[in-house]
């Protein structure tokens, strides 16, 4: 059984159909990439796995259970995370207090707050800072960390290495290997390079329609299928 299905998903936004015929199979473990042009629908599919937005018809299975049409609180309570596009983080709360709000109890598992040092130590070192005066590498990295400060089974990223510098984009793949380890990553991104690093398995979206799903690696073989789907050369 995977632990993602989307099937037959459609989403409107407004009068605009977004969304017109999305089915996933994301197995446990690992990363799964969900790739396409800008305005194909890849965030919409991961806001309405979240129900930030509502498809219909189609549906939306984690574990096996239906999750269509639940509120995105009782979604997140199932073990699902999200980490947005624009992170999610507040500015006028420091770096500790971010991170409390992300938790359901307001206190930490040490454990799982010394792990979040080894993969950020920046977050370590600005914990008293506003959230505010972080760069835009240290902001992602708080979105990520408030993500993993409690145990989840997926969590849904998109676009992290947006804005990023290269050095920032490297530390970042790393993180992500160490918590794929654990934890199942649906990931959106239009960094190729970053996305076939990670990926084990994947999915192309184009104009709201899954156009190819398989292996990354498979994927990455297959110059030409890159250059139709993607426009890439490499």
């Amino acid at each position: 059984m995977s632990l993602l299905s989307l099937r037959s998903m459609k989403t409107d936004i407004g009068q605009y159909a977004v969304l017109h015929d999305v089915s996933i199979e994301v197995p446990e473990g690992g990363v799964f990439v969900l790739l396409g042009r800008n305005g194909a629908g890849k965030t919409t599919t991961l806001r309405s796995i979240m129900g930030l937005w509502q498809p219909s018809p189609g549906s939306v299975h984690f574990r096996g259970q239906d999750i269509t049409g639940m509120h995105t609180a009782d979604i997140a309570r199932l073990g699902i995370a999200f980490v947005p596009e624009d992170m999610g983080i507040f500015g006028s709360l420091t770096v500790e207090e971010n991170l409390v709000l992300a938790t359901a109890s307001g206190s930490f598992d040490q454990d799982r707050l010394q792990r979040i040092y080894t993969l950020f130590p920046a977050l370590e070192k600005f914990w008293t800072k506003q959230a505010w005066s972080l760069s835009g590498g240290q902001k992602q990295m708080l979105s990520v960390a408030r993500s993993i400060i409690e145990p989840r089974d997926l969590i849904l990223i998109d676009e992290p290495t947006k804005g990023l510098a290269p050095s920032i984009v490297d530390a970042m793949a790393e993180a992500f290997q160490d918590i794929s380890a654990t934890t199942t990553i649906l990931l959106v991104e239009q960094n190729f390079q970053f996305a076939k690093r990670l990926g084990r398995d994947m999915a192309v979206i184009d104009d709201g329609r899954i156009a190819h799903a398989g292996t990354m690696a498979d994927f990455v073989a297959d110059k030409a299928l890159q250059d139709r789907l993607l426009s890439l050369s490499a």
